[in-house]
């Protein structure tokens, strides 16, 4: 029963998702303005049985409903509770059905409490929101039914993948999905404002809180998705440019730059065609991430196992909304009338540059991400594009993005003069220049791409708090404490990232019981190995006692795990976290000869990588406050003017 009421929440809602695009669409016609009325509540009531339905598919796995063919795949009995509810969403189906719901949501929400547009703007953004989701409902409705009914309840489920079975995954996927469809949102205010011709301040302040959103959502999601696969898969890595990485970094690369342009353009009623632009192409990213995911074109730990029609189904949809949007920006550009102008030594100027610099490194990744499923599909050839590539290619350009960063912090609206802007980086300049100086004189062997994060890291710390200097910090406005503390987080995972690149150790060995070795600072002796049972798993634990040059001893236990159900070996490392870095290990197999393998690796400051993203999703939500209230104490002032006149 519960399966077939969420397959017709289903159906009604996609009906009314048809019902707001026709009414949006009539209704800005002279014939149809009647209709205008109805578009909003469609788009709530539409939302909101969306919800329901992913409820309805929630309380199916919770409940074990093996009847469901999706739970039957997906879940099993014995799953501990958290892992059933993972599993509503750790399939295709339930993860489609996840995405089509925060669509559904973000438009209603945004019918609820959008009033700055235009009403005929409004009108056309309503619409383009129901046009992409008719899409997706009619591919969940057609090829993807996460309510189809098997003929007969199986006897026990398979479950879900044991690589998903982790606190960190469980709640990763959505706080991803959260971003990659909160762009829908400002894809379609931009769709909606290319039809009206409406490109200004007014719709640029409109998109800007859901893009903050969603570039927070997206920054959260990358930083926790690094840090699980770093602890998860055992290979001792924070980021493999793994085509499923690449495909959740584009879109907040393109994000990042429609957040900087449309502040602008909100602001300095600049960037006009920069923002249209860079909306159309930060869901576009999404769409690309969506079918490299889903089309069973990848083999990732990250990807759905999907078969080539449900692929060449979004690849049909990614064509004709990206397509779409495109033909649309190339016929409607040429009537989006320019903004105000500035100088190229300004932070206007300096926007632009970061923005032509994020997207070269977009170009970068998605060029090696695609570059190889091109050459496949035409040649049958296997290529491998790693991180040589991206590291070559993107780190030099990230480096002068960050640099550029930090520089145009201490620049002037519109226009600034450079002998004054000489004298604001003097301290940043002075303090990359004395990293510099202790690096040569303590670490002198550095390869150049760390040596230079390690250099400018210390110098965009204090470019980043430059906007604080000589203020009132009691009544600095919410939004410029976030923008700080997003840079400056900025500054701190580059340093962790340099530091890591720079000073990480690494010792393998094939250790007998009672054998010591050493890696880093550290001496670990390896005391044998005992089995353990968990839940839903078995294991090989190995017994290892570490100590830090004379200090107190400590124990850290690494497993080889097997899961029964299905069968899949999985990796346990063991961190240890110290103030200045993390001691990780990872246990391998027994060879013919009774020794283990043991991969041993010292990582110093390895954590600033996701603390410094944490500080960043931390910026970006306090900006998010900061300009809504500010916005709100801006609308209660007007209101009497109004009435007045």
């Amino acid at each position: 029963m519960i399966a077939e009421l969420g397959l017709a929440l289903l159906w009604l809602a996609a009906a009314l998702a048809v019902l707001q695009l026709g009414a949006g669409a009539f209704a800005l016609t002279r014939q149809g303005r009647d209709l205008a009325g109805i578009v909003r509540p469609v788009a709530v009531v539409q939302g909101v049985l969306c919800a329901l339905s992913f409820a309805a598919l929630i309380a199916l796995f919770l409940r074990t409903d093996l009847s469901v063919k999706l739970v039957a795949t997906n879940s099993h009995s014995l799953k501990p509770f958290v892992y059933k509810l993972a599993g509503t969403w750790g399939n295709h189906e339930g993860s489609m059905l996840l995405w089509v719901t925060v669509m559904g949501l973000a438009g209603s929400f945004v019918a609820l409490f959008e009033r700055r547009l235009k009403e005929e703007t409004m009108l056309a953004t309503l619409a383009g929101q129901a046009f992409v989701s008719i899409g997706f409902y009619a591919f969940l409705l057609f090829s993807s039914n996460p309510f189809e009914r098997l003929p007969e309840p199986a006897a026990e489920g398979n479950g879900l993948n044991p690589l998903l079975q982790d606190i960190g995954l469980a709640f990763h996927p959505p706080t991803l999905y959260l971003g990659y469809v909160g762009l829908s949102v400002a894809f379609s205010f931009a769709i909606g404002a290319l039809i009206t011709r409406d490109v200004g301040p007014a719709f640029a302040r409109a998109m800007r809180p859901w893009v903050l959103g969603a570039w927070i959502f997206l920054s959260l999601g990358i930083t926790a998705g690094s840090y699980w696969a770093y602890y998860e898969l055992g290979w001792g890595g924070w980021w493999f440019w793994d085509p499923v990485e690449n495909a959740s970094l584009m879109p907040w690369l393109a994000a990042t730059a429609l957040l900087h342009s449309a502040s602008v353009l909100a602001a300095r009623n600049a960037l006009r065609a920069w923002t249209v632009m860079l909306g159309v192409v930060a869901f576009s990213m999404s769409m690309i991430g969506t079918f490299l995911v889903r089309s069973g074109i990848l083999t990732s730990v990250h990807a759905f196992a999907v078969d080539p029609q449900r692929g060449a189904f979004i690849l049909a949809l990614l064509i004709l909304y990206i397509g779409g949007a495109l033909a649309l920006f190339a016929l409607r550009i040429g009537t989006v009338k320019e903004g105000s102008r500035f100088d190229l030594v300004s932070r206007e100027g300096a926007l632009v540059v970061n923005n032509l610099l994020l997207t070269v490194i977009l170009g970068v990744v998605f060029v090696g991400t695609l570059y190889p499923l091109a050459v496949e599909a035409v040649t049958g050839e296997k290529l491998s594009v790693g991180p040589p590539y991206f590291n070559t290619a993107a780190g030099p350009v990230a480096l002068t993005l960050a640099a550029i960063m930090g520089i145009g912090a201490l620049l002037r609206w519109r226009s600034d003069r450079l002998k004054a802007l000489t004298g604001r980086v003097a301290i940043p300049v002075l303090v990359s220049a004395a990293a510099l100086l202790v690096l040569m004189l303590l670490a002198p062997r550095i390869s150049i791409l760390p040596l230079l994060g390690l250099v400018l890291a210390p110098g965009i710390a204090a470019a980043s708090i430059a906007p604080l200097w000589g203020r009132n910090l009691r009544r600095t406005p919410l939004f410029i404490w976030g923008m700080v503390t997003a840079h400056f987080g900025i500054a701190v995972a580059l340093a962790g990232m340099a530091s890591e690149s720079a000073f990480i150790r690494e010792t393998l060995i094939a250790a007998r019981p009672g054998q010591t070795t050493s890696v880093g600072p550290f001496s670990v002796r390896f005391d044998g190995v005992e089995p353990i049972a968990g839940p839903n798993w078995t294991a090989v634990e190995a017994r290892l006692t570490a100590r830090r040059g004379e200090g107190t001893p400590f124990e850290l236990r690494p497993q080889a795990r097997m899961f029964s159900t299905p069968p899949t070996p999985t990796s346990e490392a063991a961190i240890a976290t110290v103030w200045d870095g993390q001691l990780y290990i990872a246990i391998g197999e027994e060879d013919e000869q009774g020794r283990w393998q043991l991969r041993l690796w010292w990582k110093p400051a390895v954590t600033l990588i996701w603390f410094g993203g944490g500080l960043v999703a931390l910026g970006g939500l306090l900006s998010l406050f900061g300009r809504v209230r500010r916005e709100r104490k801006a609308a209660k002032r007007a209101e009497p003017e109004e009435a007045y006149a």
